[in-house]
């Protein structure tokens, strides 16, 4: 089976690269990846010389090769995204380029033809919740410039679907964590600073609740949506992991033996959901996938990671230590 993955140099694209391409002998995997913000060659190095692995520096909404990667290629997977909603507050731009108009190029070349195209989206789409929890046909309520651009990519994807009967679906995901995070990302920013002795920064009051699962499980999730999927279908993905902020930092610490007074409060930043929540039942039940990490696990695993592989993420130093990025230039 031939796959056009595109992000792979990113966090979740990588993990999914290499579980897959261990796990299936007869995948050949073509990685199309812009190399921009967010994206580390060092993710895939060990699979460099793989014989079923090949990499493209290029960008998705570069239709003439996005036209002939997909002409070779049976699936598309597309996980390239601007993701960091705290830089889409800062500038917009890059966002709409890559998740709106990226998404488009891929449909364009797909719609009347029976590629098979899985969309990987957020659970950000449907905006703050108070106590329900969001089943797929939810309605759409983004808070930020990212997660807007996220919803518009789905709503294309859905007309597409409709009126070029194009093979798509699409998985919205809670908060990932584990190895190869962009050191950024709230919880192995928390974990460098804390193993630094630095001030973690923690946005307003802290209690904004985000419901978080372990890269590796939703990997074998979106394997088992190619898999068993329906066209059509939109997919939630949760982990019934739903923690606030502050709890996730006092955990860290005390799992590293660090002091609570790392914690520093600073400015929340403009319009921060208080809280997400997906119902993921679907997926449960049609097609049998369940997460199998808990929680303080996968934490522990992915902070000995974060410890094992400093080399990793020295080089994002300064990124690290911007405690309000939407306030300045990167």
């Amino acid at each position: 089976m031939k796959l056009l993955v595109t992000g792979g140099l990113g966090f979740i694209g990588s993990n999914f690269i290499i579980k897959n391409l261990a796990k299936h002998q007869d995948w050949e995997i073509t990685n199309l990846d812009a190399m921009f913000y967010g994206s580390n060659n060092k993710n895939l190095k060990r699979i460099e010389n793989n014989q079923n692995y090949k990499f493209v520096k290029g960008n998705i909404v570069d239709n003439n090769l996005i036209k002939k990667l997909i002409s070779e290629n049976e699936i598309i997977i597309n996980f390239a995204a601007e993701s960091f909603v705290d830089r889409s507050i800062l500038d917009a731009k890059p966002f709409l380029d890559s998740n709106v108009n990226g998404v488009f190029t891929i449909l364009e070349n797909i719609k009347n033809s029976e590629k098979k195209f899985l969309h990987i989206s957020t659970d950000e789409v449907y905006g703050s919740l108070t106590k329900e929890s969001a089943k797929e046909n939810f309605r759409f309520n983004p808070s930020s410039p990212y997660s807007a651009t996220k919803a518009a990519a789905e709503l294309l994807i859905n007309a597409y679907q409709k009126t070029y009967d194009c093979n798509c679906m699409i998985t919205r995901c809670t908060n990932n964590y584990g190895p190869n995070q962009f050191p950024e990302k709230f919880i192995p920013k928390s974990i460098i600073l804390a193993n630094l002795n630095k001030k973690i920064p923690i946005y307003g009051t802290g209690k904004n609740i985000r419901d978080w699962l372990f890269v590796d499980d939703h990997c074998d999730a979106i394997s088992s949506v190619l898999e068993k999927g329906e066209s059509g279908k939109s997919y939630n993905i949760s982990g019934n992991n739903e923690i606030d902020n502050l709890t996730i930092v006092n955990k860290i610490l005390s799992l590293m033996g660090k002091s609570t007074d790392l914690i520093e409060y600073v400015e929340d930043r403009p319009g921060h959901d208080f809280r997400y929540s997906m119902d993921s039942s679907l997926i449960r039940n049609e097609i049998g996938w369940k997460p199998k990490v808990e929680f303080e696990k996968g934490l522990e695993k992915t902070i000995q990671w974060y410890l094992d592989n400093k080399e990793w993420w020295q080089e994002y130093f300064n990124i690290i230590l911007e405690d309000m990025p939407w306030k300045k230039e990167s």
